[in-house]
């Protein structure tokens, strides 16, 4: 069993920055895919980034590209999510996921562990 959990969500001013950690604890091999997802109310969860375990790919939505970086620390088994010059479009709760899959997939039903959530909130 593998358990996720979101920490460093918060309220920020729009072009202000927030760093989100995801730590999973449970059998987590370099062969898992971390992403990370996000929903706003009344919308659907929708796919931001992921990244192999391993570090060896990694997927942005275009409309993160250039401003979300992902990191993995294998050693510590946590997946970082560096938000930079963050809209208000960018509020919601932001979700990590796991899943045993072979591409780095947009998918949220292909990932098999998520975690709480964590609220983002960005002021205009």
């Amino acid at each position: 069993q593998v358990q996720l959990v979101e920490s460093g969500g918060g309220l920020v001013q729009a072009g202000g920055s927030l760093r989100l950690s995801c730590v999973a604890s449970g059998r987590i091999s370099s062969n898992y895919v971390m992403g990370w997802f996000r929903q706003a109310p009344g919308k659907e969860r929708e796919f931001v980034t992921a990244i192999f375990m391993s570090g060896t790919g990694i997927r942005y939505a275009e409309s993160v590209k250039g401003r979300f970086t992902i990191a993995a620390d294998n050693a510590k088994n946590t997946v970082y999510l560096q938000m930079n010059s963050l809209k208000p479009e960018d509020t919601a709760v932001y979700y990590c996921a796991a899943g045993s899959v072979t591409v780095l997939s947009s998918d949220w039903y292909d990932y098999n562990y998520w975690g709480q959530g964590t609220q983002v909130t960005v002021s205009s």
